[in-house]
């Protein structure tokens, strides 16, 4: 199963930046369910310098220095990506069966284990993702009983957002409290993806931002158009000797075929597609363009057959 990704971000300045320093994290990550097939990276105005390199969560960055004076930033990533079905229902699998009990998880991350060193970084309070309140801690407890299977709890608890949570565009931003999205019981999937986590990590489980893309399909008999997808995100929480699993509370499923991994981190922040300092002055506006699509049979064996 292969994908064709198209990933714009552009910022419009309103007065000249004489210079800018900027992160893009647009290359999707590669690992046991995912290859990264091909992959491009276009920038303009053109770069004084630049460089790559793989932060701490394994994320691909690329720095960029532009000390030409410009009144516009565009930043397109072209990517081709394979996902591997068979593997991630393996991998999901495997977890339910090794899964345990959320009180043998608790016991068990409260002890030196050197398999959940790495994992144990995702216990603590990020910069967007605060411990969560006792209202927060309560309600993810509703679905994590202490003698409850931790992979049964969190699929319910991924259900109950998906049924308690209304998806609505526009209400928050990256940096609305997630004590106001639990209040108001709505946002987007960002939003429902750092909720999740405080609440998790708030009652002692391990959990990390997901940020990828997922192919949104048209209308059955239309034909889907160029730049209607976007960005998505969603969550993954630590079984201790089962090990990492992925939860999408926008679309209440386990991700398999359908979800691109980008990267991940503690918060959107570690994750972002791009950021950056700019000298200037006046506001700019920032646009973003996403297209993600399924190769079929066909292209495949065309392209094959223009290989040989």
């Amino acid at each position: 199963m292969i994908y064709d990704i198209y990933h714009k971000t552009e910022f419009q300045y309103q007065s000249s930046v004489t210079f800018s320093h900027n992160i893009a994290r647009i290359k999707p990550k590669a690992n046991l369910y995912q290859k990264l097939l091909e992959f491009s990276l276009d920038i303009m105005p053109q770069v004084y310098e630049s460089h790559e390199f793989t932060d701490m969560f394994g994320n691909s960055n690329t720095h960029m220095l532009i000390r030409k004076p410009h009144r516009s930033l565009c930043v397109i990533g072209k990517s081709k990506v394979e996902i591997f079905p068979e593997l991630i229902e393996q991998h999901v699998n495997s977890v339910k069966e090794n899964s345990i009990t959320f009180s043998s998880a608790l016991e068990r991350l409260a002890r030196f284990n050197v398999d959940d060193l790495c994992a144990k970084q995702y216990l603590f309070a990020s910069t967007l993702i605060p411990k969560g309140s006792s209202q927060i801690k309560e309600y993810a407890l509703e679905s994590f009983h202490l003698k409850r299977d931790i992979f049964e709890a969190t699929n319910e608890f991924m259900g109950r957002i998906f049924n308690d949570f209304k998806f609505v565009s526009g209400f928050s931003d990256i940096t609305t409290p997630v004590e106001e999205i639990f209040e108001a019981k709505k946002g987007v999937c960002q939003d429902f993806a750092q909720f999740a986590i405080s609440a998790l990590r708030t009652i002692g489980l391990p959990a990390k931002y997901i940020s990828g893309y997922i192919e949104t399909l048209p209308p059955k008999g239309e034909e889907k158009l160029f730049g209607i997808d976007a960005s998505h995100a969603w969550f993954c929480v630590y079984i201790p000797n089962a090990g990492w699993i992925e939860f999408d509370p926008t679309n209440n499923m386990i991700p398999k075929e359908q979800h691109i991994l980008l990267g991940s981190g503690r918060d959107y922040n570690d994750i972002s597609p791009l950021r950056g300092v700019v000298m200037s002055s006046g506001n700019s506006n920032l646009s973003v363009t996403v297209d993600v699509r399924k190769e079929n049979k066909q292209q495949l064996q065309m392209q094959f057959q223009s290989q040989r």
